[in-house]
């Protein structure tokens, strides 16, 4: 029903940036709370970022201050600007969108995967 796809993914050096993005085919981009998750190899997935209809946002204490997540409901796309990365941000990096407490209402993207050398 709602097709997520990410872009922008790579490898970067320690200090650098990327920006992600997340493209949804939907009509209704805007009903959806659209966020970021990553996981890291042997690790489970963690949320690193949401950002709400209207633009409220929320962060993972690990992003905080270098990670900003926003959305543009003309494009239907979200981004997650990444400054300043570690080797600790290597992870694939998923776009999600849901309805809160709406079954079934939860997509997710194929994942784009980053990579911080040291």
């Amino acid at each position: 029903q709602v097709q997520l796809v990410e872009s922008g993914g790579g490898l970067v050096q320690s200090g650098g940036s990327l920006t992600l993005s997340c493209a949804a085919s939907t009509s209704t981009f805007s009903w959806y709370v659209m966020g970021w998750h990553r996981q890291a190899p042997g690790k489970q997935r963690e949320l690193v970022a949401v950002i709400s209809r209207d633009g409220n946002t929320n962060y993972a204490d690990s992003a905080k201050g270098r990670f900003t997540i926003s959305r543009d409901n003309v494009r239907n796309t979200v981004y997650l600007q990444m400054n300043s990365l570690k080797p600790d941000d290597t992870a694939v990096y998923y776009c999600n969108a849901k309805v809160i407490g709406v079954s079934g209402m939860d997509y997710w993207g194929q994942g784009t995967q980053v990579t911080v050398s040291s």
